[in-house]
């Protein structure tokens, strides 16, 4: 769309505000923002964390990157999305910090499901499992959401498949680039890509539990 790399570049950003809102990795936003300001543009990041329904009621909680002066300018347009924002610094830090936020949710989902899988094979009563963790210290408003789908195997997308795949792979690059072990994150990506590849990409990443029997083979 902005034609980087092309003479027309130049021409379509310059004087413009661009605020990054999707999930990349951080170099790839880091370089996208030198670039835009070699050409005269301003350039903001602001990831959020929650999915479909938070989106649409308000919810969602964001991050944002970039000079002080541009963020403060085009946080008004943004605070409607979500409850809350937070500062993260110079870009890419806002992606930084996204990705350390989904390491936790994609770590947290992928329990739930092996949680389900185990209990179902073991012939446990999966609704009043889900009444027990519902009213437990460890419950949450992604656990509840997720739960609800599991046991009533609804896998209607919220957050697909697709997205979290390509999301798990970010995040194990981010712990790769840092030399920092990620054991749990590399089954996870593994689990998605099972999943992806069976023909469940546009599934909602609960459906990730169908991808247990796949990776264990």
């Amino acid at each position: 769309m902005l034609e980087r790399n092309t003479p027309a570049f130049r021409a379509r950003v310059t004087g413009r505000v661009f605020v990054h809102m999707g999930t990349t990795s951080p170099e790839y936003s880091h370089a996208l923002e030198r670039d835009l300001v070699a050409c005269g543009a301003r350039y903001v990041e602001a990831p959020v964390s929650g999915s479909r329904v938070p989106a649409e009621q308000g919810r969602l909680v964001g991050m944002v990157s970039g000079a002080a002066d541009v963020v403060e300018a085009v946080l008004p347009l943004l605070e409607p999305l979500c409850t809350q924002w937070f500062r993260c610094g110079a870009v890419p830090g806002a992606l930084r910090m996204k990705l350390a936020v989904n390491h936790y949710l994609i770590a947290t989902v992928v329990a739930l499901c092996e949680t389900v899988y185990a209990a179902r094979a073991s012939g446990i009563d999966l609704a009043l499992l889900r009444r027990i963790l519902n009213a437990g210290p460890m419950a949450s408003e992604v656990s509840r959401t997720k739960l609800d789908k599991l046991v009533r195997e609804d896998f209607s997308p919220q957050a697909a498949v697709r997205d979290v795949a390509t999301i798990a792979d970010l995040v194990a690059d981010q712990a790769a680039c840092a030399d920092a072990s990620v054991p749990l994150m590399r089954d996870c990506v593994t689990l998605f890509r099972c999943a992806h590849d069976a023909g469940m990409g546009d599934l909602d990443m609960a459906a990730v539990v169908n991808a247990f029997g796949f990776a264990e083979s």
